[in-house]
């Protein structure tokens, strides 16, 4: 089967579409939790079925050093090692070497760098990215980048010749087929010149989808969406627009009003290890004191497992330190996130995405419960 992007619906410059994959239909928009070691920390597959989950993020970096792609490609794939039957994206491992290596050596070939985990020495470079990301199986794959500090115009400049030079490598590397689609990456920092060339560049090798990087990492909010707004009128409208590594519920929704399709991010169950939720009302911390009486689920709007128990309990379970808590606050943190997006794009189909998008935010902004 091939990937093809439909588009069903705009309001504005939002659009509701349908990505097809290999693994099943994504309904776009869509924000995809992350599973970085081949799992969505604390869920099981099947509690990711039952929240209508249907894309999930694996990381390159994280499964070449352990336990490595080849173990997982003997072991039948990412889908059949995981037991998780919809479609799959994995990140090209570049960001995760910038951020996570002991020490790293970039050049304009590739990375040398030492583990995390142990402190060997490794190299990567796109067209071994490319390999690792083929023996993973993964349906959506990404090619391999350099994500700088978006500030710091010089460094940005040369992570752009690096990034482009890199996207032709992994062109070249990836096989002509319907297996796996290959989306490029929009770098430029905050740099409104240095992303109009980026998006020139990148689109001009008519690729499956085109992802918009380098964001999420330090920059402000303010600057983010002036990026957004710069970079998206310049990728195709008849191509999956994929926003990485953003996930929190504002941000979503100022997103996919610009027309961003997919997103990712560990925030829901990274949240859930320190005890915070989402709630329609804002982010609480349910380690708080003030919640030791509270009879009411974490947000009474949602409908899922963890709905069935109180804050009062949950916050028992952190105090405890007892891992249900991870699980519970976690299941429930994916579920607002993901029901938050279908939403919209729901609202997308009906035309009324700014009735919707405006009440969330005057909802969601509001002083936190937990100040």
């Amino acid at each position: 089967m091939s990937f093809e992007f439909e588009i069903i619906a705009r309001d504005g410059q939002a659009r509701a579409g349908v990505l097809h994959t290999p693994h099943g239909d994504i309904p776009t928009p869509v924000f995809a939790p992350v599973g970085t070691a081949a799992t969505v920390k604390a869920l099981p597959p099947k509690d990711l079925e039952a929240l209508d989950v249907s894309l999930i993020l694996s990381n390159t970096y994280h499964l070449f050093l352990r336990p490595g792609d080849e173990l997982i490609r003997d072991m039948g794939g990412l889908h059949e090692f995981m037991r998780w039957k919809g479609p799959i994206l994995t990140d090209s491992g570049g960001f995760q070497i910038f951020s996570l290596a002991q020490t790293n050596a970039i050049d304009d070939e590739g990375v040398t760098f030492r583990s995390h985990l142990d402190g060997s020495r490794k190299r990567l470079d796109p067209r071994r990215s490319m390999q690792i990301q083929q023996n993973l199986g993964a349906d959506i794959i990404m090619a391999f980048d350099q994500c700088p500090a978006p500030k710091d115009r010089a460094e940005v400049e040369g992570a752009l010749k690096r990034t482009h030079r890199w996207l032709v490598e992994c062109r070249e590397a990836h096989p002509d087929d319907d297996r796996q689609a290959l989306f490029g990456i929009v770098q430029g920092g905050i740099f409104p010149d240095l992303r109009e060339d980026s998006a020139e560049f990148v689109t001009s090798l008519d690729l499956k989808g085109y992802a918009i990087g380098g964001l999420a990492v330090g920059e402000t909010k303010s600057e983010m969406r002036q990026t957004l707004d710069h970079t998206i009128p310049r990728l195709p409208v008849d191509r999956p627009r994929y926003l990485m590594g953003v996930g929190e519920p504002d941000d979503l929704v100022e997103g996919i009003r610009r027309g961003v399709d997919i997103f990712d991010c560990v925030i829901p169950t990274r949240l859930a290890r320190h005890a915070a939720a989402f709630t329609h009302s804002g982010r609480i911390n349910l380690r708080n004191a003030r919640y030791k009486m509270d009879e009411s689920p974490i947000d009474p709007r949602l409908d899922n497992y963890a709905s069935g128990f109180s804050r009062a309990y949950l916050r028992h379970l952190v105090v405890a330190k007892e891992l249900l808590a991870h699980y519970l606050i976690s299941l429930h943190n994916i579920d607002f996130l993901v029901s938050h997006v279908a939403k919209m794009r729901r609202a997308i189909i009906d035309g009324r995405l700014e009735s919707y998008a405006s009440q969330f935010l005057a909802d969601y902004l509001q002083p936190m419960p937990d100040g």
